[in-house]
């Protein structure tokens, strides 16, 4: 698929105009120079030809010193990978010093460039067009991202200008069958060595680095292949209180990350070990465990804090202390790394494989039913105004296959027969199946928390699911059919 960047000096509108093409609110768009620091990506699929679209930071410009060096590197890397440059410039501020000096900067990349004069809002402001005549790019095209000026023509002359496309209809025909990355979402704190991870991961400087809290504002998507496997790794901003929200750049960053963990196959909860397990990290396990996701929980900063003596016990302990702080995410892998220098970071998919494996196993009815009548004899549930929940039957539902494969010619759910089963090829392909497991009874507000938990204990005990929340839903016993009535017969 083509690559088109978006570039300019800061604050002239290209993370609007990313958003207007890929028809979401991806980028965060603020009057604040500078806010845009990763090179953040996404498909366009508004023409007839898709392409890739990146957002890059303020090439030349302000920001803050300690990451306009790194903010240049990102958005220079993004040229070398692209296919077509759109030259962002500001109508309504006119043209300066910054875009001269950028568009000869531009001009020797011998790209393909198109001229973009945003803020063209409306009839009266074509004239301002005029100035940026002086740059000597042919075409240019005056739109207004805010306002959906001016795109549908951006859009025919970007396709013009992508290379051949050299793609066959069987080919086309092909993508279906395409294996869809694993999205992993990268969240903790700010500050804790997300972004560092990534890079360590990846081996290069995708995301962005320093150690000024709040660096990664967007949430970055970083493809990745390993092994034959392909990763998504979503670089989210430090999730912090929002008390303690600067500005409202900050709030939009946490609300991206927020969103992150919604979207991902596969949340990373990454903990400072230097500060240990604080009450944000356990907020921040809160959201994770409330979406309902897999995860695995990174200690970073290993190489800060490991004894120069039985280096694996005072793992061990660290690892024991964190599980008791997030006793309520205990099920979920935990692992020591140091970011900074690569060490163990092998480990984050050793967990993730782990967590795979597990995705695909399944208790087979029999088993589950014994299972849970044996744990409802040992503990019975708790008299809620003189009733008490009763088990009927249960049975762990098939997720990932078809709404007409979830059901029996009877019209039951679908169960394994076998003690413990493997899920179908089909099903595999979804990568991370979160176990649910459905309990017919005579009324499911007789259950209470506690309840649930200890049920989910013991289902543990039999499938230990590592890094996966297991979801039981109540169902009612179903009324019986009313008999009809009965004809006499002479």
């Amino acid at each position: 698929m083509p690559n088109v960047a978006i570039v300019g000096r800061p604050n002239v509108g290209k993370s609007a105009l990313f958003n207007r093409l890929v028809g979401r609110k991806i980028a965060i768009v603020h009057d604040q120079p500078g806010i845009t620091r990763d090179r953040i990506s996404a498909i366009c699929k508004r023409g007839a030809r898709p392409f890739t679209l990146w957002d890059t930071g303020g090439i030349i410009g302000v920001g803050e010193r300690e990451l306009s060096g790194q903010v240049r590197r990102a958005a220079e890397e993004a040229l070398r990978e692209s296919d077509l440059l759109l030259f962002v410039v500001d109508a309504k501020e006119g043209l300066s010093p910054v875009d001269e000096e950028l568009g000869r900067t531009l001009r020797k990349s011998q790209k393909p460039i198109l001229l973009v004069i945003n803020k063209i809002d409306n009839e009266k402001h074509e004239l301002l067009a005029a100035e940026f005549d002086a740059l000597g790019f042919d075409p240019s095209f005056s739109i207004s991202a805010e306002h959906d000026r001016g795109i549908s023509d951006l859009i025919d002359q970007i396709e013009r200008h992508l290379p051949a496309a050299g793609v066959s209809r069987e080919i086309k025909h092909q993508t279906s069958n395409i294996e869809h990355p694993l999205a992993v979402a990268i969240v903790g704190r700010p500050n804790v060595g997300k972004s560092s991870l990534i890079n360590s991961i990846v081996r290069g400087e995708r995301a962005i680095v320093s150690e000024l809290p709040g660096t990664t504002r967007d949430a970055v998507d970083v493809l990745y292949e390993r092994d034959g496997q392909k990763f998504v790794f979503i670089d989210t901003a430090g999730i912090r209180r929002r008390g303690k929200h600067s500005s409202s750049v900050e709030v939009f960053s946490v609300m991206r990350a927020e969103r992150s963990i919604r979207r991902a196959d596969l949340c990373v909860l990454i903990i400072d070990l230097t500060m240990g397990v604080t009450a944000q990290d356990k907020r921040i396990a809160g959201l994770i465990q409330k979406a309902r996701k897999p995860a695995i929980v990174v200690l970073n900063k290993w190489d800060l804090v490991k004894p120069g003596r039985r280096e694996k016990q005072a793992a061990r302990q660290l690892i024991e202390e964190t599980r008791a702080r997030l006793f309520f995410l205990e099920y979920a892998p935990i692992s020591t790394v140091s970011a900074a220098t690569g060490e163990n970071t092998e480990n984050v998919f050793a967990s993730i494989e782990t967590v795979r494996h597990a995705a695909r196993r399944r208790i087979g009815t029999g088993i589950l039913n014994r299972l849970l009548r044996q744990s409802f004899e040992a503990n019975p549930p708790p008299l809620v105004k003189g009733r008490r929940l009763k088990l009927f039957y249960a049975a762990q539902t098939r997720h990932g296959t078809s709404p007409s494969d979830r059901r029996t010619r009877s019209g039951g759910l679908q169960t394994a027969e076998e003690p413990f089963q493997t899920l179908s090829h089909e099903t595999q392909r979804r990568s991370f199946v979160v176990p649910e497991f459905v309990l017919f009874v005579n009324d499911p507000s007789l259950m209470n928390e506690t309840y649930r938990r200890y049920l989910e204990a013991r289902i543990r005990k039999a499938q230990p699911y590592p890094g996966l929340p297991i979801i039981l839903a109540l169902r009612p016993r179903a009324k019986s059919v009313a008999q009809a009535p009965r004809v006499r017969t002479k």
